[in-house]
Order: structure tokens, then C-alpha cells, then sequence
């Protein structure tokens, strides 16, 4: 009776086990005969241009850095200079020397008021320009202290939508050519980067509408890393519209689901 009873359940085991693998194949077998568009995103950034206001613990961090440099260093040769004409000027005084008048006719004391008094007249460049009192999105003059990304208006569907620069692939290319040539037909000529290597650095997939999905299901866009030279200029293509954002200002204007695929790989 033992023996049916276990010939029983191993019987049942096998026929669920059959079932339950033939019907996992059957999703995967949907898939595989599904067909993607292939496209090729580039992230363009123009790198901070000064450095980084200081949090007020890190000035607090810096100036106790400063003072232990401070206590620690030689004397510099302006400060021996200025010590060893103390002591000149001393024995002048008492009568024991006699100093040429050429000697003290320049001292490092006459220097030194000489760089205070033109450090006190200089006055540094505003950390905040006319395009960030404007708030002109397609200025590279504006938030200098951090990375912006450039973003191009582009048609999905019936709607237009602000997305990193993003071209269909080509037979015959390679995905790095397709982002090349992508990013030359929205910004022209004038617009300068350095790509970074061949391999992409981000994923985003997406489905089409269900009444646009004519031969493809949806688009797969495999992006790639550049950095806008520094001579560069700004986008000349007058029917392009354009903006350069930074990382808060993307949270605002991506789609929820675009902007957590495309933050993996913002720094």
C-alpha cells in the first residue's frame, strides 16, 4: 500500500513539474519573438566652471586645516626678509651699523603694504550671472557651480517630450556611431564633446502605444557618456529646442520612470 502511495505522488509530481515548465516557456517564447527599435542616447554635461560654495561645516573643516598648516610651515623667505630688516633697523637706530639708504629704500614691509593694499581693490568675478538672474535654460553661462545636462525636444507618438538626445540605430553602425552622429544632427557642428569609451553607461526601455506598434513593440536606448569641450560653443541648430539643466531641474522635467534610469548614472 506504501509503495502505490508513493508511485501515486511521484506520478503527480512529475506531471505538475511538466506542466509548470511548459508554461513558463510560454511567456518566454512570446518574448523572444517580440522586435525592438534600437536606440542610441547620449548624456551630454558641461562640468562645473568654479568651484563649489563650501557648506559652513566644511569652511569650519578648511579653516582648522589652514591653522594646523599655519603652525606647521617654515618661515617663508618675504617673512625672514622682514625680520632680518627689523633687526637692521634696530642696530641703525643704536648707532652700531651704517646701512647704505639704497639698502632700505624698498623694504618688505613697503611690499607688503604695496599687495594689501591692490588685494584690497580686487574684487572676484560674481558667482551668479545675468543668464541665472534670467533664468535662461539654454545658457551655458548659467549655475556655474554645478553640472548641466542637455536635454532636446523629440516626438513620441503624438506628443513632444524633453529627453536626452536619442537617435534610431543604423545597419552597419556601431551603437557609439549612432550616438556620434545622433547628438551632430540635433547640436551641429558647433558643439564640442569628448565621448568616454564605447560601452554604454545606461539602459531605458519603453513600449509603444498599443496603435503604434506597427513592426516594433517598443524602443531600447543604450546611452552614452560625453563631456562638452571647453572651447565649445552652444547648439546653433535654431529649429532644435533645447535646455541645459541641472540634477534637481531633470527631477522636474523627466517622467518619474526616465529620470530613475537616467539618475544611475548622473554623478
Amino acid at each position: 500500500m506504501r509503495i502505490l502511495v508513493n508511485r501515486s505522488i511521484l506520478n503527480a509530481a512529475r506531471l505538475f513539474s511538466t506542466r509548470t515548465a511548459a508554461t513558463q516557456a510560454t511567456p518566454g517564447a512570446t518574448q523572444a519573438d517580440q522586435k525592438w527599435d534600437l536606440f542610441a542616447g547620449v548624456l551630454v554635461e558641461r562640468l562645473p566652471i568654479v568651484t563649489k560654495t563650501l557648506e559652513p561645516i566644511e569652511a569650519k573643516f578648511k579653516q582648522m586645516l589652514d591653522q594646523m598648516e599655519l603652525e606647521k610651515s617654515l618661515k617663508s623667505n618675504h617673512e625672514l626678509r622682514k625680520e632680518t630688516e627689523k633687526q637692521q633697523l634696530e642696530l641703525l637706530k643704536a648707532g652700531k651699523i651704517d646701512l647704505d639708504s639704497e639698502a632700505l629704500k624698498q623694504t618688505a614691509q613697503d611690499l607688503e603694504d604695496a599687495y594689501n593694499e591692490e588685494y584690497a581693490r580686487f574684487k572676484p568675478a560674481p558667482r551668479t550671472t545675468e543668464a541665472d538672474q534670467k533664468n535662461d535654460i539654454q545658457s551655458l553661462d548659467r549655475k556655474l557651480e554645478e553640472t548641466l545636462v542637455l536635454l532636446v525636444e523629440q516626438k513620441l507618438g503624438t506628443k513632444s517630450h524633453y529627453l536626452l538626445p536619442q537617435g534610431l540605430h543604423r545597419k552597419g553602425e556601431s551603437m557609439r556611431q549612432t550616438a556620434e552622429r545622433t547628438l551632430k544632427e540635433y547640436c551641429g557642428d558647433n558643439l564640442q564633446v569628448t565621448f568616454y569609451g564605447n560601452a554604454p553607461i545606461g539602459f531605458y526601455k519603453y513600449k509603444y502605444p498599443a496603435n503604434a506598434r506597427t513592426e516594433a513593440t517598443g524602443a531600447k536606448v543604450f546611452f552614452f557618456h560625453s563631456v562638452l569641450k571647453e572651447s565649445s560653443a552652444n547648439i546653433a541648430n535654431n529649429k532644435v529646442k533645447y535646455q541645459w539643466l541641472s540634477q534637481e531641474e531633470l527631477k522636474k522635467q523627466l517622467h518619474q520612470s526616465y529620470y530613475q534610469s537616467v539618475s544611475q548614472f548622473l554623478l
